[in-house]
């Protein structure tokens, strides 16, 4: 039996690792270790593919800066949401490894208070009871004297944003670093709730001789500073994957009987708790355009398809680089189907039939509405197509399930939703 805790909480529960008993006469000895190996081999490409695209991200910053007009804004734009493509393959390495879980609220957080960094719109408000820093305005104001705290934040700089300003007064929200603050600065917010649109910051606001917005040169020193800060941040994932990395050392030492679980345990909690519950149906119970994961850019069709990708990618073994070539190895979807050929078949069904539901929510994003439209009160397709999804999540999660099972695995800790597990809670 699968335990699934419930919970907001975006953290993996405490993994509890597994017991293996290998059968001697339907898997190869040492066939295991040959799927760890894949396992990890495919992060460590997933990674440095991730690097590469914050790398031209940051040469499309620098294109702004040096010349601040719509165009190099909308290319900058375009290269967010590519180098968006190989990382959310990644987001299945966080459930099960330690290092990944640790690291990854310093790149991916949401959502966010985004009145910490920047303007924002009077709707906003200008406190919260809940956060001090709700509309800090680091971008506006070189000192800051908050909550009995000062800041000196004259020089916006890497060490600034990652060590005084990220999840400041410990509160998760207060997001200063990684993919959705640049989201945020490159887009501005998305005023238009559940109608068309997304955020339209002009390119003037990154322009210090013709500025919109107010202090465009420290809105354009944060940009550099916390697109710097995602590429350093990412050399150090890629790094923590090569042969003698951390992250895969860890795998080795905790064994395979570990190594299968951790795999096991991201496929399931990015599956249920993560994608279906706190990203998907959390939006669509609220019927709240600000519960979307990329919600300044509109992107968050794509953001669900490439991490249920992810998660097919691990199961079968295979990851299709940036550059189109591929890596590939012995796989899970081998060893199950050495011990249970049908369930094999039924899970790889499964990935298949998340990755239709996902690319019908990308295909009506493409043609008839956003994301944050689909989950809007009254919207009777969108609403549809999103629980769709959500019901394939849930599925898969369930032979995920019979599938650590079927290895002889003892029990692994899944990641749960209030949402999907106690809805009622949703409102309390």
């Amino acid at each position: 039996m699968i335990e699934i805790p419930s919970g907001r909480k975006r953290r993996l529960a405490a993994a509890l690792w597994l017991t293996l008993f290998p059968a001697a006469h339907l898997v190869a000895q040492g066939a295991e270790a040959n799927v760890v190996d894949t396992y990890a081999n495919i992060a460590l490409a997933a990674y440095e593919d991730a690097n590469a695209g914050a790398r031209e991200l940051a040469q499309a910053v620098d294109t702004l800066v040096a010349t601040p007009n719509a165009t190099h804004l909308d290319a900058a734009r375009k290269a967010w949401l590519a180098a968006r493509v190989p990382y959310l393959q990644t987001e299945v390495f966080r459930f099960g490894n330690p290092i990944v879980d640790d690291w990854e609220g310093r790149v991916n957080a949401w959502p966010l208070d985004e009145g910490l960094i920047d303007y924002v719109d009077a709707s906003y408000g200008s406190e919260s009871d809940a956060n001090a820093w709700y509309a800090a305005n680091v971008i506006a104001n070189p000192k800051l004297h908050i909550g009995g705290r000062e800041i000196d934040a004259s020089a916006i700089t890497t060490q600034l944003l990652s060590e005084s300003l990220h999840e400041i007064g410990g509160i998760e929200a207060n997001v200063a670093t990684g993919y959705h603050a640049i989201e945020f600065l490159l887009w501005g917010q998305d005023l238009n709730g559940t109608g068309p649109g997304a955020g339209d910051r002009p390119a003037t606001d990154f322009d210090p001789a013709n500025c919109t917005g107010g202090n465009c040169q420290r809105r354009v020193d944060y940009l550099k500073a916390a697109t710097a800060l995602l590429i350093s941040d990412l050399e150090e994932m890629v790094a923590n994957w090569r042969q003698d990395g951390a992250a895969r050392m860890r795998l080795h030492q905790e064994g395979q009987t570990a190594a299968l679980g951790a795999m096991l345990t991201g496929i399931g909690s990015l599956s249920y708790g993560e994608l279906a519950g706190e990203r998907m149906k959390l939006g669509l119970i609220l019927h709240d355009p600000e519960e979307e994961h990329d919600c300044f850019s509109d992107n968050t069709h794509n953001s669900h398809y490439y991490g249920q990708l992810g998660m097919q990618n691990v199961y079968l073994g295979s990851y299709r680089r940036t550059d189109g070539t591929l890596v590939s190895g012995p796989s899970l979807s081998d060893l199950v189907r050495a011990r249970d050929a049908a369930l094999d078949g039924e899970m790889r069904n499964r990935l298949e039939a998340s990755v239709a539901a996902l690319e019908r929510i990308r295909e009506r994003a493409r043609t008839t509405e956003a994301y944050d439209q689909m989950i809007g009160a009254g919207n009777v397709e969108g609403n549809a197509l999103v629980q769709s999804a959500i019901d394939s999540l849930i599925a898969q999660t369930r032979s995920t399930e019979r599938v650590v099972q079927a290895l002889a695995l003892g029990s692994v800790s899944i990641e749960g939703s209030d949402s999907l597990d106690n809805p009622d809670a949703v409102f309390q």
